[in-house]
């Protein structure tokens, strides 16, 4: 074997068809690089396997960062056809100030909380007595069927505590002609209620109840209010709880509505809902500003108009109820009507004022000496523009007084007269 390794090896082969025989010569040296190759293989591959490992958990050992994942297919497009905007762009959006802080809800939560509990349900309950048969059938049918039957009328509406005594305010047509009134607070209380009195005049009444540690209402003053101020309506309607709408003060000073004699609403669009008739206007403070007394419903085109009598006013109306049981005014019996706003006197100029249409009977105004037709212009030297001024001006006045009353007389010029002042009628 020795032999054979040191000396050159020759193999001869041979084609089967016999050809030239292929010569291969080796190199001697050759079997030791091969067993060399053969111990050293393993380890390199061993070596090579632990660096893979290593940079596989170690990008950064190769000196440069990983490559970053490949962007899905729609941000690949997007990032494609992003392009640089101009510098006099870059600048104007580096310059946009951040987004404002939104500003925290407006509530009237502590307005209601205020008021609220000083809003009332009123329950009334009256027997009504009403023909069955037409007036000419019952001669016929009058022993088959009365003629006549009762029924129990029922009504419920809202009210406001006006002091700790137990004293309520709500309109007159909530309480008329009620036999029964029932006064449910918004603690669950209920008591009965009893009709201090009424003004039919401006549908304003006044109730007491005998409850302690009532919840008052807070009164504002509603010659401060201004059109465009926050108002909320508050009721107890309908025997389930109260309700509250929130608007703003569209008109003050609203007359001349057929709601009353005498009328200054406040004119709102917080909406009155069925019930809530002698409830509360407030002011986003929660004030009282108003009695909440009529809405316009079913008129076309018209939504959202509410009326409201001004707290000044009921004030003094229940301040004088409570004195007196009733309203005492001033009324001279002249019945009047406005004039068209058109008109002028022979001159050309304006006239302002009130027409004489008649007089009522058993009144002073008969014997004064003014006739129909007369245009009243002045009451005691204060110039008159309306019917609602005119009668406001008389009921001012105390019963007994007297007033000057200037007029023009078409066809006659300038005419003057006193008329005495009587209490007004009631109803």
């Amino acid at each position: 074997m020795q032999d054979l390794l040191a000396g050159p090896l020759i193999i001869h082969s041979r084609r089967s068809d016999k050809s030239a025989a292929n010569i291969v010569k080796l190199d001697p040296a050759m079997p030791r690089f091969a067993r060399l190759v053969n111990f050293l293989s393993p380890w390199v591959a061993l070596g090579l396997a632990g660096a893979l490992l290593a940079v596989y958990r170690h990008p950064g050992l190769l000196g440069s960062e990983p490559r970053p994942a490949a962007a899905p297919p729609a941000a690949a497009a997007a990032a494609a056809v992003q392009v640089t905007p101009p510098a006099a762009e870059r600048q104007a959006a580096d310059t946009v100030p951040p987004p404002a802080r939104s500003a925290p809800a407006v509530s009237y939560a502590d307005a209601v909380a205020r008021a609220a509990p000083a809003v009332v349900n009123i329950a009334t309950r009256r027997v009504v007595i009403e023909r069955q048969l037409p007036e000419r059938l019952a001669p016929l049918f009058g022993d088959v069927w009365p003629e006549y039957r009762q029924r129990v009328d029922r009504s419920l509406g809202s009210g406001v505590i006006l002091d700790s005594a137990g004293h309520i305010a709500t309109n007159h047509h909530v309480i008329k002609d009620a036999q029964e009134i029932e006064v449910q607070l918004a603690d669950g209380r209920v008591a009965p209620a009893k009709l201090v009195g009424s003004d039919p005049d401006t549908d304003l009444a006044l109730l007491k109840v005998e409850l302690p540690n009532l919840p008052v209402m807070t009164l504002g003053h509603s010659d401060q209010l201004r059109v465009g101020d926050v108002v909320l309506a508050i009721g107890n309607s309908l025997g389930f709880g109260q309700t509250v709408t929130q608007g703003i003060v569209s008109a003050t000073g609203r007359s001349a509505l057929g709601l009353a004699t005498f009328e200054n609403f406040i004119q709102t669009d917080a909406a009155i809902n069925q019930g809530n008739s002698g409830g509360a206007l407030v002011t986003a403070n929660g004030e009282l500003i108003g009695i909440n007394t009529a809405v316009l419903r079913g008129q076309v085109g018209i939504e959202g108009v509410g009326f409201a009598i001004p707290v000044n006013l009921v004030r003094g109306v229940t301040a004088e109820i409570e004195r007196r049981g009733r309203v005492v005014r001033g009324w001279t019996g002249i019945g009047v009507a406005s004039l068209p706003p058109d008109l002028v006197d022979n001159s050309g100029k304006p006239v302002h004022g009130v027409q004489v249409r008649g007089f009522y009977q058993g009144s002073p105004a008969p014997g004064a000496g003014l006739r129909p037709g007369d245009i009243i212009t002045k009451l005691d030297g204060t110039a008159i523009a309306d019917t609602q001024a005119f009668l406001a001006n008389l009921a001012r006045r105390k019963p007994g007084s007297t007033v000057k009353v200037e007029a023009l007389r078409p066809g006659a010029g300038a005419v003057e007269a006193t008329v005495a002042i009587v209490e007004r009628p009631r109803g």
